[in-house]
């Protein structure tokens, strides 16, 4: 197995300040880090109320959600369908985190939301996508995945469960690049931590680090939001169809509109979600 360990020298800005060089050498380390209380216990059950609505929306339509394994959907979604867009955004802790890690001009590529119903299953270990070319050849990291919980979560709602250390780790055995075959599974569960965030909690994460949702035993949903974020040309944004109507875009502040590289438009379009191969694979868990 040609497996990287987590040994990179993280790439902190020079000048940086103590809290902005603890940011990065968590997400280059572990691969993960948090601001709890990041907002309100409120704000986060309007954005749960905006997921909800977006879900019944999008399980209306063919392709409107992804099948994430049983009873476990994705669905992406345009910034207007969140009310929070901007407080998310624009949030100080947020944009320190995206200009650290993916530098001044960080750009803005995706939002969407996971939800693990009752009698989600465990997923399989993966990582987002597969590890850019980038990050393997010099160890930077290229992208950021937010993610904000729509509930207060407790053991039995299926926690999110991460292998802190795993961003680098590289293998030909990956399947598509993104599922490492079951006999590596026990690097992983010796790794694993289980986290269980707040409504308001904030955390960021390298989408590379591997990790999976796990048994939904309860009778309750636990939807989570999902903001991507890129360094200037990770690419990533071709793989994603969000966009804002000119009304909405003429109103944003000018330092969010300066970091959106999506399309500006006349009308929304319901967005058809594309994680096909993910899907698929998830679906066998």
């Amino acid at each position: 197995m040609d497996q990287q360990t987590a040994t990179q020298t993280p790439f902190v800005p020079e000048g940086a300040d103590d809290e902005t060089r603890a940011i990065v050498e968590a997400l280059y380390g572990d691969g993960i880090t948090a601001r709890k209380g990041a907002f309100t216990p409120d704000w986060a059950d309007r954005m749960r109320e905006d997921i909800e609505t977006a879900l019944a929306e999008a399980l209306s339509r063919p392709d409107g959600a992804v099948g994430r394994g049983p009873n476990r959907y994705y669905v992406e979604i345009h910034p207007e369908q969140m009310r929070g867009f901007v407080d998310l955004v624009d949030h100080p802790w947020v944009r320190q985190v995206c200009t650290a890690v993916l530098g001044e001009d960080y750009e803005i590529v995706e939002l969407g939301f996971d939800v693990p119903g009752e009698g989600a299953m465990n997923q399989p270990w993966h990582r987002d996508f597969p590890m850019p070319d980038e990050t393997r050849r010099t160890g930077r990291l290229t992208s950021l995945a937010f993610n904000l919980t729509g509930v207060d979560t407790a053991e039995d709602m299926g926690p999110f469960e991460v292998a802190p250390g795993t961003q680098f780790d590289d293998s030909e055995e990956f399947t598509h690049g993104m599922f490492p075959p079951k006999s590596m599974y026990p690097r992983f569960e010796e790794r694993a931590v289980r986290k269980y965030p707040q409504r308001g909690d904030v955390s960021a994460r390298s989408a590379l680090t591997i990790h999976r949702g796990t048994k939904n035993e309860s009778a309750k949903s636990r939807p989570v939001l999902v903001l991507g974020v890129d360094a200037p040309g990770a690419g990533n944004a071709e793989h994603h169809d969000m966009a804002v109507t000119r009304g909405y875009w003429e109103q944003l502040p000018q330092r969010v509109r300066d970091h959106m590289r999506c399309p500006v438009v006349d009308e929304l379009t319901p967005i058809t979600q594309k994680h096909t191969i993910e899907g698929l694979v998830m679906g066998e868990a």
